[in-house]
């Protein structure tokens, strides 16, 4: 098959190349910031100008694009959409229903939302690792000098000025007491997301005088999902992060690779941003315990970092996510901590007992490569739109 790809800085279009010419298929790739828009006559001539003259079985994306769907329905082009992102505005707009698309989840959670909201465009579908290039990538006395430690994480701290939820700062002491009890309590409970469903009325209408938020004119999100996905379960996801990068850097060496400064946190060796695909994977081959504190806007979802930790032959010790279950053992494949205590617990006997924390690493490495590669899901794709 002939393949088209529109993209923006995505994670894995090489992997997906690599992948698909292996396969016998034939990848063509733009990239552009008008992916972005949900709708744009520059897009709508840049799409045209790459299929004329040309052919091409489907348009295929990381993340969803309301343009790029758009021109396909325009052009009966299969468009499939691959997402690994949560939250993405773009799956609430009314393009989604377009007969063109085939949008794959890797959220079970959020694929049900819409499939039982009547959307017929959605398809759960977990995200996959490119095991070979990971284990391509060449080990020595080097890298262990650099990436070497007991404990690593990678991710936003989502303590950049001005966040989301530093906008509220002049909202009601009521209201501003009712969310941080609200953060409070989901930060301490896994497996269950609340925050949308306590949003009453009253407080999106506070929350409204402060930050205003007009939902788009092509989509059906409400201020509730914005309020809750943006503001609320990013500083879940920050408080979370640092009360818990504080407690395990009082036990362990903690390296973090992040794009903001955290004098917050004296313990851990900031590293600073790491490049996705030269430098990532030796953080999780190296680390003897890889971290992940999934953000809370994923309800149920495996997150990338998680599938890339395995793949690259990582130990993961990583917050409850339900859709782990379907695929993975725990304390076989992975380790899922419940509270902070028994994370510490966890990483203390772990970094004691290598010769069990290898063979775990081991069992999660050999099920993603066999079972969660790119050929493998491609293939899952590809069938399900009738393309094989």
């Amino acid at each position: 098959m002939r393949i088209l790809e529109f993209e923006n800085h995505h994670f894995g279009v090489e992997d997906i190349k690599e992948a698909l010419t292996e396969m016998g298929h034939e990848l063509t790739v733009v990239s552009t910031p008008l992916f972005l828009e949900r709708a744009s006559e520059e897009f709508d001539k840049l799409f045209e100008e790459q299929i004329t003259g040309q052919h091409y079985d489907a348009v295929f994306s990381f993340n969803y694009s309301a343009a790029v769907s758009t021109n396909c329905n325009r052009h009966n082009i299969p468009y499939i959409s691959w997402i690994y992102d949560s939250p993405l505005l773009t799956l609430y707009s009314y393009t989604i229903t377009n007969p063109c698309n085939y949008i794959f989840l890797f959220d079970s959670e959020q694929y049900l939302q819409l499939k039982n909201g009547g959307i017929n465009t959605v398809y759960y579908m977990p995200l996959a690792v490119n095991t070979a290039r990971l284990d391509r990538m060449p080990m020595n006395t080097r890298v262990h000098q650099v990436f070497d430690s007991d404990v690593s994480f990678v991710g936003s701290m989502y303590n950049e000025k001005g966040n989301f939820y530093e906008r509220l700062e002049n909202i009601s002491p009521y209201v501003k007491g009712y969310l941080d009890a609200v953060i409070n309590a989901q930060q301490h409970i896994y497996g269950a997301n609340f925050l949308e469903d306590v949003l009453s009325p009253d407080i999106i209408k506070a929350i409204q005088e402060i930050t205003p938020y007009t939902p788009n004119k092509d989509g059906i999100e409400t201020p509730s999902y914005v309020y809750a996905n943006y503001f609320l379960a990013r500083k879940v996801t920050q408080n979370e992060r640092f009360e818990i990068l504080k407690a395990v850097s009082d036990h362990f060496t903690t390296k973090l690779y992040t794009h903001n400064p955290t004098p917050e946190l004296p313990d851990v060796i900031n590293k600073g941003p790491i490049d996705f695909y030269d430098n990532m994977p030796y953080v999780f081959k190296c680390s003897k315990i890889n971290l992940n504190i999934t953000l809370r806007s994923i309800k149920s979802g495996i997150p990338l970092r998680c599938m890339d930790i395995m793949g690259a032959g990582g130990f993961l010790l990583t917050n409850y996510q339900a859709d782990f279950l379907e695929y993975f053992t725990p304390d076989k494949d992975f380790v899922y901590y419940e509270s902070i205590d028994d994370l510490i617990r966890k990483c203390d006997y772990y970094i004691k007992h290598e010769d069990e924390r290898k063979a775990i690493a081991l069992n999660g490495y050999n099920k993603v490569k066999e079972f969660h590669n790119y050929k493998v899901r491609l293939n899952d794709i590809f069938k399900i739109a009738g393309l094989i």
